[in-house]
Formats: C-alpha cells, sequence, structure tokens
C-alpha cells in the first residue's frame, strides 16, 4: 500500500513539473511573439493545459473529497474564462485596427463586420 501513494505521489509531481514548463513555455510565447493574435494564442492554449495538468497533480497529492471538488471548480472557471477572454481581447483588438490584415491567412470576421454596416 506504501508504495502504491509513492507511485501516485511521483505521478503528481511529475504533472506539476511538466504542467509548469507547459505554463513557462507560454508565458515565452507571450514575450517573444509580435502581435495581439499570436500572444492571445500563446496566453491561452499552453496556460489552460498547464493549469490542468498541475491541478490534477495536486488532486493526486491532496485526494480527498473537499479538495478535490475545489480543484473541479477551478478547473471549470479556467476551462469557462480563459479562453473567453482571450477571444474577447483579440476581438476588440482586430475592431480597433491593431491586427495587420496582410499577415491573416483568412479574414471572416471581415465579412461578417461589412455586413452590419
Amino acid at each position: 500500500m506504501n508504495t502504491w501513494l509513492q507511485i501516485v505521489d511521483t505521478a503528481g509531481a511529475a504533472l506539476v513539473l511538466l504542467g509548469a514548463a507547459i505554463c513557462l513555455l507560454g508565458v515565452i510565447g507571450i514575450l517573444r511573439f509580435p502581435d495581439v493574435v499570436s500572444r492571445s494564442h500563446a496566453a491561452t492554449k499552453p496556460q489552460t493545459l498547464g493549469i490542468l495538468l498541475v491541478l490534477a497533480g495536486v488532486a493526486m497529492r491532496l485526494r480527498s473529497g473537499m479538495d478535490l471538488a475545489t480543484l473541479g471548480l477551478i478547473v471549470f472557471f479556467q476551462m469557462m474564462t480563459g479562453p473567453v477572454a482571450a477571444h474577447l481581447v483579440a476581438r476588440s483588438a482586430y475592431r480597433t485596427g491593431q491586427i495587420d490584415h496582410d499577415e491573416l491567412l483568412f479574414d471572416d470576421l471581415d465579412e461578417q463586420l461589412t455586413e452590419e454596416k
């Protein structure tokens, strides 16, 4: 039984380390990417995966019902707010003209905005 707990603790520590490394890569992407759209991608995709891995590792270590419920709420709100916030930031940057349209491969939003006028 004791070796089983050590295996779970080691796996949890590995998940925390992997999640932290992915979050670090996301931060490096935020610093290195040139425009708002690229930075919003780097802010949400790796950060969401990284925080999920960190929380999974913490869940493997804590193992109590109340702690797992709290971690479940954190996962729920992270999945609901992170991508939506990045989408709104990118859309407002598009509408205020801070995006270089020559760099876009597809610009579906331009067609939608011209239909509204």
